[in-house]
């Protein structure tokens, strides 16, 4: 099969023939009809997470079920799958005892220690995958698998309640999915951008209002006649500074959901959240039906992925696209047409 193969630390990925797997015991194989580039990839590329190259990444699949390990029972071939980024726990530690598996230190995450799915097919465990709902197209729901259910986990994780007002910062991968589950989901949404060229998108995909910075947020009047700021911040840039700055605008008792990591700089807290009561909550990817929600949403059509598609052969063109922050919004590799 052919797959990207990232040969060392840093380098150009590699598009090449390799041995095509077996599906183990309570394993598939699938083949892979389109795999998201996740921003993440760029901070594997570079040592991030711990990865040995040379290796295959890529943790944001959707495909076709082609053959069943041993054990499976779950699962059959011809079913339409993605996986997400846990795949597999011990099953015996504290965190698996409690029901809080993702943070098993024995955990199996696709791309980083089971092979990705920058490739023409892949191995998973058949527990881990989930069946993508009819009618979602494969460059529809491949990005759904980390960035979609990362930004909706978040929102879900916050917990907003009726007539409070959720901010988005950062109109990106995460931010342009975020401002369309807020909206979804029936609350008054607000993009919080620098960008310009971006406040048109932002109302078009459901913002309410779009300001630029915390001082704006602040000001920002609610629907219902309540004071300036936002309940929940999604905070999906990958700026620490525009993270910070954003703090400013949350509401007493506010939440900002850190979703989004920079490999520069360091995010400063003001003691503002202090007399605010406010927290800052880290959220990845927390509840299985978080994902069933965030999928179900765009097969009844009120989210939907803005992407560029590249086939297997240009991944390192569309690597490189994600890297410098030159793709609206998630590039999308298609291995098998």
């Amino acid at each position: 099969m052919l797959a990207a193969v990232i040969p060392s630390i840093n380098e150009k990925w590699v598009v090449k023939e390799v041995t095509t797997p077996k599906p183990g015991v309570n394993q598939v194989l699938i083949n892979i009809h389109a795999s998201g580039i996740c921003y993440t990839d760029v901070h594997i590329t570079k040592g991030g997470l711990g990865v040995k190259f040379p290796y295959t990444i890529g943790h944001e699949p959707a495909g076709e079920i082609v053959e069943l390990g041993e054990g499976v029972i779950t699962r059959k071939v011809g079913d339409i799958v993605g996986v997400p980024w846990l795949q597999y726990s011990c099953g015996r530690c504290e965190w698996c005892q409690r029901g809080n598996s993702f943070f098993c230190p024995n955990h199996i995450a696709t791309g980083i220690n089971i092979g990705g799915s920058h490739a023409e097919y892949m191995v998973a465990y058949a527990d881990a995958t989930q069946l993508i709902p009819n009618g979602v197209s494969y460059d529809q729901a491949a990005p759904i698998f980390c960035a979609g259910y990362t930004v909706y986990s978040g929102l879900r994780l916050a917990d907003p309640k009726p007539h409070e007002r959720i901010a988005v910062i950062g109109i990106g991968a995460l931010g342009h999915l975020g401002i369309q589950y807020s909206k979804a989901s029936g609350f008054e949404t607000i993009a919080v951008t620098h960008s310009k060229d971006k406040e048109e998108l932002a109302y078009k995909l459901g913002a309410d209002s779009v300001v630029s910075d915390g001082e704006g947020l602040l000001k920002e009047k609610g629907q219902h006649g309540a004071g300036g700021g936002a309940d929940v911040i999604l905070a999906t840039s990958n700026s620490y500074k525009a993270i910070a700055d954003a703090i400013k605008g949350l509401r007493p008792d506010g939440r900002m959901i850190l979703m989004g990591v920079s490999s520069t700089e360091t995010l400063t807290v003001s003691p503002e959240i202090l007399f605010k009561r406010a927290r800052i909550i880290g959220s990845t990817q927390n509840d299985r039906e978080h994902l069933y929600e965030a999928l179900d949403y765009v097969a009844t059509g009120k989210v939907k992925v803005m992407t560029e598609i590249f086939p297997l052969q240009e991944i390192s063109n569309a690597y490189d696209k994600v890297a410098n922050g030159n793709v609206r919004f998630k590039a999308v590799i298609e291995p098998t047409k």
